[in-house]
């Protein structure tokens, strides 16, 4: 039985507790069959739907800004290939003076989250014309980091606008289970606030309200739902429902993890202004 862990705590990667994503590419041609699928199922997964080859430019480019220390040697950026050695005095992730922090306002990423393509997908879920909010995240985690993104829903970190968001996760390179993707709790988009909060028991930030738990297994053996997984490609996006529970998993090889979280919202919506100002790892959020 294979196991991997999220937030050190391990979780058998078999039947019980997972399941694969189910591919909605094929009803790219066909708008209200998509919008069917997101409802049903709260997510699509579609392969192809940017430049594979921007995408590795992308991950080229964020790796590259690190002490060259950072990457296994002979490798290239492109790969992000951990080498075991964090570079010393390097801010936390995503505060200024942190590569994320210039990446995450750099001409590149700007141009790759503003593709028309996203926008029109996100304005296809939600019915209307759609703005993508500033607050557009960059995660990066290795082997041995120690965290991973704990099981939550969106909505409980935007809960002071509108809940008519799509949020599009886009991996930064080629991204499995071993890399620490993204999971997501089959069917958990109709759970009731009330039935979510007993979970809240076990988490490792009791002074934080907003994550439902630390715990995979506790998550889907109280709710008795599996977690669902695909490895992404270059080019592959996810797009989800705010109110989805989903969480990632450890970083189990060398190859680290790059992705950015973008959320759409229609744009005659009240936004929570906690995301109208770009992106910064210190910024609370």
């Amino acid at each position: 039985m294979r196991q991997l862990t999220s937030n050190g705590l391990p979780i058998s990667v078999d039947r019980a507790f997972f399941k694969p994503l189910r591919d909605s590419t094929p009803l790219l041609s066909d708008p209200d069959a998509l919008r069917r699928r997101f409802h049903d199922d709260g997510y699509l997964h579609l392969r192809d739907v940017v430049d594979p080859d921007e995408v590795r430019a992308l991950r080229a480019d964020y790796f590259s800004r690190f002490d060259p220390a950072y990457l296994r040697p002979g490798t290239e950026p492109a790969c992000g290939v951990f080498s075991g050695q964090v570079p010393p005095d390097i801010p936390p992730h995503g505060w200024p003076g942190h590569p994320a922090h210039g990446f995450a306002r750099s001409a590149g990423f700007t141009r790759f989250v503003e593709d028309p393509t996203l926008l029109h997908l996100a304005e296809t879920l939600l019915g209307g014309p759609a703005t993508l909010l500033p607050r557009r995240i960059v995660r990066h985690f290795h082997q041995g980091s120690g965290s991973a993104t704990r099981a939550h829903i969106d909505f409980d970190y935007l809960d002071g606008g509108s809940d008519r968001l799509v949020t599009m996760w886009i991996s930064l390179g080629d991204c499995s289970v071993d890399t620490g993707g993204l999971v997501y709790l089959e069917g958990s988009h109709r759970l009731s606030r009330e039935q979510l909060m007993p979970l809240r028991e076990v988490t490792d930030r009791p002074d934080d309200p907003r994550p439902i738990s630390h715990d995979l297994v506790w998550v889907a053996t109280r709710l008795g739902r599996r977690w669902m997984h695909t490895t992404s490609r270059a080019g592959d996006i996810t797009l989800h429902n705010p109110r989805l529970i989903h969480a990632s998993l450890d970083v189990a090889g060398d190859v680290m993890r790059l992705s950015t979280d973008l959320r759409f919202v229609r744009r005659d919506d009240h936004v929570d202004n906690r995301w109208t100002a770009p992106w910064s790892g210190d910024d609370g959020n």
